[in-house]
């Protein structure tokens, strides 16, 4: 089973956000998913990316494969909290 870090669409139309989801590259992308990782809307101006970085961790050291996006976003993370 190949296990992907990626995105899932939530919300209504004009007013989506996104759940950072560990989930298997065979599962649709909003269907199921095996844990919730972190939150991201992009819509919001201040704090809009919220990601466990210890369960992303966790995942990533089992073998999954963050996606681009999801990658990006972990980067932006880690850089907040490495200056807290």
């Amino acid at each position: 089973m190949a296990v992907a870090i990626r995105l899932r669409q939530e919300g209504s139309k004009g007013r989506l956000f996104y759940r950072v989801v560990a989930a298997d590259q065979r599962f649709k992308r909003d269907g199921r998913f095996l844990e919730i990782l972190g939150t991201y809307d992009p819509q919001k101006k201040e704090s809009n990316i919220n990601i466990d970085l210890d369960k992303v961790n966790s995942w990533i050291s089992k073998g999954a494969q963050p996606t681009e996006t999801v990658r990006s976003l972990i980067k932006k993370v880690a850089k907040v909290a490495a200056a807290k």
